[in-house]
């Protein structure tokens, strides 16, 4: 069945409130063939995000309707395998909220992700170039590179994308700190030729499950997307956002003012991340 991805919001009610209307949901749920798995809360934003797996959206809206009254104010249809790339499986309490693993019961969730992109600099003519199964060889260092800093800053990889990979994080912090050890290692030149040193831009942004559209993380992802396209070499930029996020976790930020985005109608405030400097590790 499809799965959906339903957005309240909630505005000031309390943690017990929301785990009280997802009991009355799941009693419910067996009736229209749904099940409502579990729900991310951002007391916050005042916003809980519901992930279900239902016949159809409106089957959803009736379980809502019947045991409570409190219909989502948005559903959308989520591809079974982003979902979890972006919000990862997740330890749930009692009540069906998720939570950090290992963080007790009121360690819930907010849903707020940090994505990043990276992109391999000048795949094409490195192809060209080199030929095929020398760059097939780069896009592996890359990729290895890559993960290895995902698993150890707790990354979890999304998507391939061709030249480049893309991430999601539950922390702003660790996505920076990712994105400076993606940097460092391949500034080490131990790139599988000796004669080409292997390059890559990233981007990050962060924000909250769904943006707006019909599309999981849609204005998150894209922004993340074009920072990434606008780094230059060796460059990781991130979201007014990330910088943010990041405060008092002794990360160095180069402020770059506004900067116009393809596909953004303002401009967009962006920061360099200092990767060189060892307050980024």
């Amino acid at each position: 069945m499809p799965l959906y991805l339903d957005i309240h919001e909630v505005g000031e009610a309390t943690p017990e409130e929301i785990a009280e209307i997802h009991l009355a949901d799941v009693a419910k749920q067996g009736k229209y063939n749904v099940e409502y798995r579990k729900y991310w809360l951002n007391e916050d934003r005042g916003k809980v995000f519901c992930l279900v797996e239902a016949p159809n959206a409106e089957a959803a809206c009736c379980v809502h309707r019947e045991a409570h009254g409190h219909v989502a104010d948005k559903v959308i249809e989520v591809d079974p395998d982003l979902a979890e790339g972006f919000l990862g499986g997740g330890e749930i309490n009692a009540a069906g909220a998720v939570v950090f693993p290992g963080g007790g019961a009121d360690a819930r969730d907010p849903g707020i992700r940090t994505v990043i992109f990276t992109d391999i600099v000048g795949s094409t003519s490195l192809t060209q170039r080199l030929g095929d199964e020398a760059a097939m060889e780069f896009l592996h260092y890359h990729d290895h590179t890559v993960r290895e800093a995902l698993s150890a800053c707790h990354g979890r990889e999304v998507k391939h994308t061709g030249d480049g990979i893309m991430a999601s994080f539950v922390s702003a912090a660790s996505a920076v700190r990712c994105a400076a050890q993606i940097q460092r290692e391949l500034a080490k030149g131990e790139s599988p030729r000796k004669d080409h040193r292997l390059q890559a831009r990233i981007g990050a942004a962060a924000g909250e499950p769904v943006e707006h559209g019909n599309d999981i993380f849609g204005t998150t992802v894209q922004l993340a997307a074009r920072l990434c396209a606008h780094a230059e070499p060796e460059q990781i930029l991130v979201s007014n956002v990330v910088a943010e996020l990041c405060l008092g976790k002794q990360l160095a930020f180069r402020p770059l003012g506004q900067i116009t985005l393809k596909g953004f109608d303002e401009p967009v405030h962006v920061h360099a991340v200092d990767w060189p400097n060892e307050a980024a590790i």
